[in-house]
């Protein structure tokens, strides 16, 4: 894949990897990771991976790549999986070889975290599963130190909702966050490649319309729909949002 050049003289555009089905959640998305990088749709190269070949991706073209959530779980057994979730599966065990390899800025959230720690070789499954919502992660040692980490709380609120996460650190990664319900938050591997089980891109306005669209996917009850709603109405996640904010800007200049 050769992306379209970035309209910033010497600036590579930004590579999004969207594997959402539903033109409403992967709009909200988008739009949401434009909004808290702090990035224009001139920025960035979008791929929507449920309507688009996987890319053939020269990582060295690219600032840096982000990868958002999805309502595949890589835990289902493979007689299981549909085409498409098989197609995109295979495209990102090619992907993280070159992005690992090179150690290519890369920040996959929810869906993105369970693909790289799966590439990493950890075991995915639903013992540490959360109901959609807000939730308080902590900072480890490590993440205390980590670029996109110095200086937020200890520990501070996320948005997230998932069915299946990461069961320990994934071999050869650092752990950067964690929390009671679900030990693996965040972590890295090598210098800049990250992963976040929660959403950093995560606001009320977004997760109202992905609790819409997935009230019948099995993350809750159906009949709890309005209630998850007006409890995200509520929440705030800057810092969560911050980490988005950081990740553009170290890899890509913005501020």
């Amino acid at each position: 894949m050769t992306p379209r050049p970035a309209p910033t003289p010497g600036r590579k555009p930004v590579l999004v990897l969207q594997l959402r089905p539903e033109t409403e959640t992967a709009d909200s998305e988008f739009e949401a990771i434009l909004r808290y990088g702090r990035l224009s749709p001139d920025d960035v190269v979008r791929v929507r991976l449920d309507r688009e070949p996987f890319p053939d991706v020269d990582v060295s073209s690219v600032s840096a790549i982000i990868v958002g959530g999805s309502p595949f779980e890589v835990s289902t057994p493979a007689s299981d999986k549909g085409e498409l979730q098989q197609r995109i599966e295979a495209g990102f065990q090619r992907l993280l070889d070159r992005v690992v390899a090179q150690d290519t800025p890369f920040l996959g959230a929810c869906s993105g975290n369970g693909l790289l720690g799966s590439w990493c070789g950890a075991t995915l499954s639903t013992r540490y599963g959360e109901p959609v919502g807000g939730a308080d992660v902590t900072l480890t040692e490590a993440g205390r130190r980590d670029p996109l980490l110095e200086g937020l709380p200890d520990r501070f609120r996320v948005l997230l909702g998932h069915k299946e996460a990461c069961d320990d650190v994934p071999p050869g990664a650092v752990l950067l966050a964690g929390s009671e319900a679900c030990p693996v938050q965040m972590f890295r591997v090598k210098n800049n490649v990250y992963a976040t089980q929660f959403h950093p891109e995560g606001d009320p306005e977004g997760f109202g319309v992905r609790i819409d669209v997935y009230r019948h996917h099995g993350y809750f009850p159906a009949e709890r729909a309005e209630e998850l709603r007006a409890a995200v109405e509520g929440e705030e996640t800057p810092w969560a949002q911050e980490i988005l904010r950081r990740f553009v800007a170290r890899y890509v200049g913005q501020t």
